[in-house]
C-alpha cells in the first residue's frame, strides 16, 4: 500500500463528519454576499456528500475500511424513516396522482434499455472492453451494476451469485456502478435546488408538491415548540424502538423465506434490509395515523433530517475520485447507460408533464434504492422522504429480475 490512510478511528471519522456538517450548515446561514452566492450554485447538501468522497479520495478518511456507513445505514436510516414517514400526510401523498409511479417505471425500462445499447455502442468502437471470457466475461459484472441500479445492494449481490463474475472484474464494475451513481445523484441534489425553473422548462404542474409543502411548512410554524426531555426521549424510543422491531422481525421472516420459498429471492424478499426498510415505512404510515404524528411538531422531522445528512456525509465517503483510471473503458459503458435513462425519464417526465421532484426521486430510487433515494426527496423538503421510500422499495421487488433479463440482454448483444 503506497499511501496509508490518515486517520482509521472510526471514532475520529465521525468527528471529522460531524465538523464537516457544522461548517457547511454554519456558512450556508450566513448573510454575507460570497456565502450567499456560493450556496446559490453548491447546496449544502451536495458539499456534505461530496467533501467527505475528496476526503476518502485522499486517502484522509477510508470509506472502505470504515463501518461508520453500515452503523448509520442499519441504525439511523430506519429511525430516520420513521421520522420522515410518522409526520407524513398520507392522505395528501395519494393526491399527487398516478404520474410519480410512471415516471418511475420509465426509469427501470431506462436502466433494462441502457445496459445492452451502451454494451453495443462500445462493443463496435472497443470490442475488448466489453470482451472476455467465463468468469472474466464482461457482461456478467455488468449484469450486477443491472440489478443495483433498478434495485440496490441486495439485488447486485443476488445476480452476483448468478452470474457469478470474477472477484478481479465485479471489483472493477463498483467502482463504476459508486462512481457514475454518485455523479448522477449529485446531479439531482443540485436539481432539487433550481427545481422551479425545470418545471417551467417541462411546462410540468407542481402545485400538488408545492400544496403539500407548504401545508406541511405551515403546520410546522403554527403548531412547532420546543421539544421537552419527554418530548426527546419519546422521540428517540419511537424511533430505535421501530427500528428494533423491524431489525427482529426481518431476522425471522427472511431466513423463514429463504428456507420456505427460495425462489422468492429473485425479488429480493430474502433481503434482510428488504424487510428492514419496509417493516419501519409501515410502521411510521401507521404512527401517522394517531397522535404519535404530533411529536412532528417537537422535531421529528429535524432528528430525521440530521440523521439524513450524517447518512449523506457516509455515502459521500464511499467515493474515489480517482477509481475511474483503473476501468476507463467500463466507466464510458456506464456513463452511456446512465445517460439512456436520463434520457428516457425524462422523456417521460416531458410527455406526462410531471414536475420534476418526480423525475428525480423516481430516477434515484432506481439508481441508489432506499438508502438514497430518501435523501434526494428530502432535498425537496424533509417529510417528502417518504415518497421515496415507498418507490425504492417497488425497485428493489424489480430489481433482481429487470437485472437478470438486463443481463441476459447484454449476453446476447456481446455474443
Amino acid at each position: 500500500m503506497l499511501f496509508a490512510t490518515v486517520f482509521t478511528s472510526d471514532a475520529v471519522v465521525l468527528g471529522i463528519l460531524f465538523v464537516i456538517l457544522a461548517g457547511v450548515f454554519h456558512t450556508a446561514s450566513l448573510t454575507h454576499p460570497f456565502w450567499a452566492k456560493f450556496y446559490a450554485i453548491f447546496p449544502p447538501l451536495l458539499l456534505c456528500y461530496f467533501i467527505p468522497g475528496v476526503l476518502n479520495s485522499f486517502k484522509i478518511i477510508s470509506g472502505e475500511d470504515s463501518k461508520l456507513y453500515s452503523v448509520v445505514s442499519q441504525f439511523f436510516l430506519p429511525a430516520c424513516l420513521v421520522y420522515f414517514t410518522m409526520g407524513m400526510d398520507f392522505k395528501a401523498v395519494l393526491r399527487l396522482g398516478p404520474k410519480a409511479l410512471f415516471v418511475f417505471l420509465a426509469g427501470t425500462l431506462g436502466i433494462m434499455l441502457g445496459g445492452p445499447i451502451a454494451v453495443g455502442i462500445v462493443k463496435f468502437v472497443s470490442p475488448e472492453v466489453v470482451g472476455g471470457t467465463g468468469a472474466d466475461a464482461a457482461w456478467r459484472g455488468l449484469a450486477t451494476i443491472a440489478g443495483s441500479w433498478i434495485g440496490g445492494g441486495a439485488n447486485q449481490t443476488a445476480l452476483k451469485e448468478v452470474f457469478q463474475p470474477s472477484d478481479r472484474l465485479f471489483s472493477q464494475v463498483i467502482a463504476v456502478d459508486v462512481i457514475i451513481a454518485e455523479i448522477w445523484m449529485a446531479v439531482l441534489i443540485y436539481g432539487a435546488g433550481i427545481a422551479t425553473k425545470i418545471d417551467g422548462f417541462f411546462k410540468a404542474d407542481a402545485s400538488a408538491i408545492d400544496e403539500l409543502r407548504e401545508k406541511l411548512e405551515h403546520e410546522q410554524k403554527t403548531s412547532q415548540r420546543i421539544p421537552t426531555l419527554h418530548d426527546l426521549v419519546l422521540l428517540a424510543a419511537v424511533g430505535f424502538g421501530a427500528t428494533a422491531i423491524a431489525h427482529f422481525s426481518a431476522d425471522l421472516i427472511a431466513p423463514w423465506i429463504k428456507s420456505n420459498y427460495p425462489t422468492l429471492e429473485k425479488f429480493s424478499l430474502t433481503s434482510t434490509f428488504f424487510w428492514v426498510v419496509s417493516i419501519v415505512t409501515i410502521i411510521g404510515i401507521i404512527l401517522s395515523f394517531t397522535r404519535l404524528r404530533q411529536l412532528e411538531f417537537a422535531g421529528a422531522s429535524r432528528i430525521g433530517s440530521l440523521f439524513l445528512y450524517v447518512l449523506v456525509a457516509t455515502i459521500g465517503m464511499k467515493m474515489d475520485i480517482f477509481a475511474v483510471a483503473d476501468n476507463l473503458g467500463l466507466f464510458a459503458v456506464g456513463i452511456l447507460w446512465m445517460s439512456t435513462h436520463v434520457i428516457v425519464t425524462l422523456l417521460a417526465a416531458k410527455w406526462l408533464r410531471a414536475p420534476f421532484f418526480f423525475t428525480a426521486v423516481g430516477s434515484q430510487a432506481n439508481v441508489g434504492g432506499a438508502a438514497s433515494a430518501p435523501v434526494v426527496a428530502a432535498a425537496f423538503h424533509p417529510s417528502l422522504a417518504s415518497v421515496g421510500v415507498l418507490l425504492a422499495i417497488l425497485g428493489y421487488a424489480l430489481g433482481t429480475y429487470g437485472g437478470y433479463l438486463t443481463g441476459l440482454m447484454m449476453q446476447w448483444v456481446v455474443e
